[in-house]
């Protein structure tokens, strides 16, 4: 057969590869990657003496396959090999190759060590050994042997020790990839002279290099993408390595040791498009040095110590699509100008010293995610903020907010996440709310708000379970933004075979913000897309009056509910049954009356519940989960009769719960109290009523016998033993948690 090329890669294949593929006898190009082939690599490639390059990574590959079957067949050039099964083995065998590799990609395929045959290779283009569990030194050798390498890959190994350069420059390499890994020290100082010609991207992150960047970091003129994130070093930015390395586009040194002033006036980096300096310590006011970054789509500045005002000058960065700058010591109003940037996506001013009211025309009009909570922030809430259709995230919580919930709500609002608590907001909670029909996560606690609660939220689709795909949250992320940095990746390809693209070599470069929610009696994170199974409404803590709509029984899948520390009455509605994935619910600290619906046994999944403080009476459920509840869930319900369930399984008898503390506890100690005036005062009625009447009847008191004299005192005796040993019963009763 005359085929020379075969691609069959990315379609559902499964089995065994084809033995029949070994009769092509012309095939040069052979590719099967991205496919579910399983069981063992054929050793019959190896009879296919026309094969230039083999592709048959991503597979389901299993046991073990020796490289040494190719050691006689001379005109193999590339091959990728690897598998999603970890028992898929390359074995590490010596041996003498009669080919000359130009690309070589080993992934995943437990090689524990360097295969030797790479001793006598000369002439690679592309070499990727990533995670693998290799172990030992930096192989500067392959640097010295191939001379001609342009990019090496050794992502997720375990290599060690110092990172040892050769002391010949290279100029042929473009690609370094050495992240995650254990390399400890300082940089080489000849790193920069080595590559400076070649080096387009730097990828060093996840190591455990320390001390400052070399000095002369500024001589690498093709340096387009550096990511030293999650290391330990420390110092400021070199000065030349700031306008020096002009085609910079990508730089991140997020979670280091970083200090000094950020953005020096002297800084000129005009590629730049995105800088990740978070989790620093930089500080000092923002310099004037971005301005020349005309072209920046991400800047992260954020949990650093940088002061001073927000700039003006930022809303020249047109192109800025996220904007973070949470956990610094920044002070002052948000700039109006920052409205400006019409494509921002996420802003991120959280946790400063910000203040002063937002104007009216603060609008974003592609905003998807805002996040302004922990400042000092006064004033109405913009209605602007809820007229959006592409905001999907609010934060403002923990600020200085004042006035009323913005009742103007979009129609076709996207908004998912609404966290407004810890502010100073009154007046009833508007039923426009309920036009938000995709909101998932609600929190209105701690603030000042009044009236009832509506019933309207039986709209919300992603409560009740009527979402679909369509809906659901997808954080903003930078996946476009990496597809845009393909370009700094590297496709090695010869024909139809492509060893290596970037969206596979590099973790995605985008942030996944964190929603905190009361659930569980703590404030729980939730990231990314695990916001699509968390839902929650929290509108404890308010002025809340009347009764619990029956309608928020038919929210089947909220997960967490707090209408605690308000003044809701009445009864707990029996539709509560039908919270089917509730796994939090907080009553407590109202004034709710009647029975515990004993529905509520079929929820399953509730973990914490709670209904102190209450006129609860009756007595508990005491199967399913309410067997696993105790006192505290149940105490300050002076009416209530808790049946505990112990650690035997056996039932305890039903106990009348006394409240301990609160409003509603000194109200029954007031009662408490009465009743022991009460007996008292009837004690002493009676025996004054017998002394007055045994003394005023002089002519009985003279015409019976003088024994009788002592009668009165017999029956005051009488009686004090009587109400003693009364008064001992009951505290023993109430020791032990029962009446007599």
């Amino acid at each position: 057969m005359d085929l020379v090329e075969l691609d069959l890669s990315l379609n559902n294949f499964g089995g065994e590869v084809p033995r029949c593929l070994t009769n092509f006898t012309y095939l040069k190009v052979l590719v099967l990657s991205l496919n579910q082939l399983s069981g063992t690599l054929p050793s019959a490639f190896t009879h296919m003496k026309s094969l230039e390059y083999l592709d048959v990574q991503e597979n389901n590959f299993e046991g073990k396959y020796s490289l040494s079957s190719w050691a006689n067949h001379s005109k193999l050039q590339a091959l990728a090999l690897s598998s999603r099964n970890n028992t898929f083995q390359v074995e590490i065998e010596n041996w003498f190759p009669a080919f000359q590799l130009k690309a070589l990609k080993l992934t995943h395929c437990n090689l524990h060590a360097i295969p030797s045959f790479l001793l006598y290779q000369y002439d690679l283009l592309f070499l990727e050994l990533s995670h693998n569990k290799l172990v030992g030194t930096f192989p500067s050798w392959l640097l010295v042997n191939n001379t001609n390498l342009r990019g090496m890959y050794l992502v997720n190994n375990s290599f060690s020790g110092t990172l040892k350069l050769p002391n010949t420059k290279h100029d042929s390499i473009e690609f370094l990839d050495i992240s995650h890994n254990n390399f400890s020290g300082q940089l080489p100082q000849n790193i920069s002279k080595i590559f400076s010609n070649s080096l387009r991207l730097l990828h060093m992150s996840d190591n455990r290099f320390e001390g400052n960047l070399p000095l002369s970091m500024g001589e690498m003129k093709e340096l387009g993408f550096m990511d030293l994130s999650n290391n330990h070093f420390s110092g400021e930015l070199p000065g030349d390595f700031l306008i020096g390395c002009f085609p910079l586009a990508f730089l991140n040194l997020s979670n280091n040791n970083f200090h000094g002033q950020i953005f020096p006036q002297y800084m000129n980096l005009p590629q730049l498009k995105f800088i990740y300096l978070n989790n620093n310590s930089f500080s000092g006011k923002i310099g004037r040095g971005l301005q020349n970054s005309t072209h920046v789509v991400v800047l992260d500045i954020s949990n650093n110590k940088v002061s001073g005002q927000v700039p003006n000058w930022i809303s020249n960065l047109s192109n800025l699509r996220f904007l973070l700058m949470s956990k610094n010591l920044l002070e002052g109003n948000i700039p109006v100008q920052l409205s400006k940037l019409s494509s921002l996506t996420i802003l991120d001013v959280s946790e400063n010293r910000l203040t002063g009211p937002i104007t009216s025309s603060f609008n974003f009009p592609f905003i998807q995610e805002l996040f302004m909570q922990k400042n000092a922030f006064t004033g109405p809430i913009p209605k602007s903020l809820f007229r959006s259709s592409e905001l999907l995230m609010l934060n403002l919580r923990d600020n200085q907010f004042s006035g009323s919930i913005p009742n103007l709500i979009n129609n076709h609002s996207s908004l998912r996440v609404v966290l407004l608590g810890g502010n100073h907001l009154q007046g009833p909670i508007p039923n426009q709310l309920c036009q938000l029909r995709n909101l998932s996560n609600l929190d209105l606690s701690h603030n000042r708000l009044n009236g009832s609660i509506p019933s309207c939220f039986i709209r919300m689709i992603f409560w009740t379970g009527q979402s679909d795909t369509h809906n659901e949250y997808r954080s903003t992320d930078d996946l476009a933004l990496v597809q845009g940095l393909a370009s700094y990746g590297s496709n090695f390809h010869d024909s139809t075979l492509s060893l290596s693209s970037f969206e596979d070599d590099f973790p995605a470069l985008y942030h996944r913000f964190e929603v905190n929610f009361l659930t569980k009696n703590r404030y729980d994170s939730y990231k990314g897309d695990i916001l699509n199974f968390m839902t929650g409404m929290d509108l404890s803590n308010n002025d809340l009056s009347g009764d619990i709509p029956s309608e928020i029984g038919d929210l089947q899948q909220i997960k967490a509910l707090n209408l605690s520390n308000n003044f809701l009455s009445r009864s707990i509605p029996k539709s509560f049954s039908n919270l089917k994935s509730i796994e939090s619910l907080d009553l407590s600290h109202n004034k709710l009356s009647g029975q515990i619906p004993r529905q509520l046994i079929g929820l399953n999944y509730l973990a914490v519940f709670n209904v102190s403080y209450n006129f609860l009476s009756g007595p508990t459920p005491n199967e399913g989960q309410f067997a696993t509840f105790d006192e505290s869930s149940y105490i300050g319900n002076s009416g209530l009769y808790v049946t505990l369930v112990n650690k035997s399984c056996t039932s305890t008898p039903a106990l009348p719960l006394l409240p301990s503390n609160g409003e509603e506890g000194e109200e029954s100690a007031v009662d408490m109290v009465a009743f022991y005036w009460s007996f008292f005062g009837s004690y002493v009625t009676i025996i004054w009523a017998l002394l007055v009447i045994l003394w005023i009847n002089s002519h009985w008191r003279h015409n019976r016998a003088p024994g009788l004299m002592f009668l009165p005192l017999a029956i005051v005796t009488f009686c004090s033993v009587v109400f003693g040993f009364h008064l001992l019963e009951f505290h023993v009763s109430m020791w032990c948690g029962q009446f007599p």
